[in-house]
């Protein structure tokens, strides 16, 4: 059996984002699986899928689906298909996130390339159920597989190590770190109004919070009911939510690495005082398994996803609510002691990251290839 998976996303925006890391990882941990037991009668090639015959493979296994953009699927009379889909934040948010003309239509091809796909892969039961939902796709055809932290994600215990990366990133002796992107459904504005009220410096790794000078643009739109937009002075949606958060990331004095290397990122978990996700939705919610891997204690939202990942490693707050968060940080975070509740998450977060690995990713994924 001849299996191709799309590398496509690794050569994309994707590449620094969620898509990217978790192909790059699928790609990596499947192939070394398949070596490992030696299997001849499977090949798995990484393929970009929109530069190259797809002709020869029995299983095509597409890594990112996006409602809004095209998805063209390359089905033959007789190989097959698997299609992971994170998440449907954007048909969630339909608000948040309008599809415009282009989008719209779309989404209506979109359904339709779905009739080819034999199965869909996702990353968790709430990924699931929305895309049994939303796409109306047969439950017993959606499988989930969980995600998992890279083995680079442990705790540190050299500290010049930590403290190099301290002065690097110009770090606080004690801070709150959420690593991801800055779209409305991570709810930053809550997250950043609950530090201010502990008095807790904020770090927000990621490229997405760095560059948000250049999103809170309105001239980067550029759909036929952008430019209708521009000239009526109204910003879209995600323009005025970069906007709002431009303007509280200066106020509040946020420290925004930037994209920062694993190699760095697994020491700035350790040295975190306090992991908060406060997002209003996720598919998974990655960083915090690798914020429990490396040791830090964790804060998440009620949020369906989060909880399902985390399970009880983690303090969880209404996400509406920052006061809630001030309550759950205070438990967490105190001024010259480490407190009893940062211990047994510490402990806890250890224990619930190790339940998850690339390696039992890669074994249920040829497992499900060989099913399909």
């Amino acid at each position: 059996m001849k299996v191709a998976i799309d590398s496509g996303p690794l050569e994309s925006g994707h590449a620094v984002r969620g898509v990217g890391v978790n192909t790059k990882e699928l790609i990596d941990s499947v192939e070394k699986e398949v070596k490992r037991v030696g299997n001849k009668k499977i090949k798995v090639e990484a393929v970009n899928f929109t530069s190259k015959d797809l002709s020869k493979f029995d299983l095509l296994h597409y890594t990112s689906f996006h409602p809004y953009f095209p998805c063209k699927i390359d089905k033959k009379t007789d190989n097959k298909v698997l299609l992971t889909i994170h998440d449907l934040i954007y048909l969630i948010y339909p608000d948040k996130y309008p599809p415009g003309i282009k989008g719209t239509y779309n989404f209506l091809k979109n359904r339709y390339e779905l009739r080819k796909v034999d199965m869909v892969l996702t990353i968790s039961e709430t990924s699931k159920k929305d895309i049994v939902r939303f796409l109306g796709i047969p439950a017993e055809k959606v499988k989930v597989i969980y995600l998992a932290a890279k083995n680079i994600f442990k705790p540190i215990t050299n500290k010049k190590s930590l403290d190099s990366i301290k002065k690097k990133y110009k770090l606080p002796d004690k801070f709150i770190l959420y690593v991801g992107d800055a779209n409305y459904n991570k709810n930053l504005p809550t997250l950043i109004k609950a530090s201010s009220f502990c008095k807790l410096p904020l770090v927000i790794v990621g490229k997405n919070a760095a560059e948000i000078d250049d999103l809170a643009d309105l001239k980067n739109m550029s759909g036929p009911r952008d430019y209708l937009r521009y000239i009526l002075g109204q910003p879209h949606p995600e323009t005025a939510h970069y906007r709002q958060l431009l303007t509280l990331f200066n106020k509040h004095k946020i420290i925004r690495p930037g994209f920062v290397s694993d190699e760095d990122l697994v020491k700035i978990y350790n040295l975190a005082s306090v992991y908060v996700q406060p997002s209003y939705y996720e598919g998974f919610g990655l960083p915090v398994l690798e914020a429990m891997a490396c040791g830090a204690p964790v804060i998440i939202s009620k949020t369906n996803a989060l909880v399902e990942v985390a399970g009880d490693a983690a303090l969880i707050f209404d996400p509406d609510d920052h006061n809630d968060l001030v309550k759950k940080i205070k438990q967490v975070v105190r001024k010259n002691t480490v407190t009893s509740t940062a211990k047994e998450l510490k402990e806890k977060g250890l224990k619930r990251a190790k339940q998850f690995s690339w390696k039992k990713t890669a074994k249920l994924t040829l497992q499900l290839y060989k099913d399909i």
